[in-house]
């Protein structure tokens, strides 16, 4: 098996996970604080969604809502599609969330066909190009490890999503 394959298989395999947990998410699971100190998406005046965000982690470091979390997913993924298309990356705060539970799903599967159809145009010579997010000034990083690192980013933020929704329809 090539590493494209792997790495594709492990994908499918966390997104399968994602979507077992997309499909049973409510419309009040996305902006529920789990607790006192939570980081979440709120309106901004111009009516679109920020999220919180220190540039220093705090200490303790807060909870993130299922929003939050759904918001940083699709800055990540943007960001990573624009690294590996040679575009212009966006910056933090040019990515918004979409303002509801049923938009934000919208979006991260949009993100995933985007991700798929990426995968599927890439073959094994391309995984050795160099690249730069999200380790800038490695010249030994590749789209190799920045396609092992969706894989983990996504595969950590979906059991934080999974657990959030798992406590919240069990009280």
């Amino acid at each position: 098996m090539n590493r494209i394959a792997v790495l594709r298989w492990q994908f499918d395999l966390t997104w399968s996970l994602f979507a077992y947990h997309l499909e049973r998410l409510e419309p009040g699971d996305f902006l529920a604080e789990p607790a006192p100190l939570s980081w979440n998406v709120r309106p901004a005046e111009d009516g679109s969604w920020v999220p919180d965000w220190a540039d220093v982690e705090p200490d303790p470091v807060p909870v993130p809502t299922i929003g939050w979390l759904s918001w940083h997913i699709g800055w990540w993924w943007s960001t990573a599609l624009d690294h590996v298309h040679g575009r212009t990356p966006r910056d933090r705060t040019e990515v918004t969330w979409p303002g509801d539970g049923d938009a934000a799903i919208g979006w991260l599967r949009g993100l995933h066909g985007q991700w798929t159809t990426l995968l599927d145009g890439l073959g094994d010579a391309d995984l050795d190009v160099p690249a730069s997010y999200p380790v800038p000034d490695d010249p030994t990083y590749t789209v190799a490890h920045l396609l092992a690192w969706v894989n983990a980013e996504l595969m950590k933020n979906v059991a934080e999503i999974g657990q959030l929704r798992m406590v919240r329809a069990a009280s």
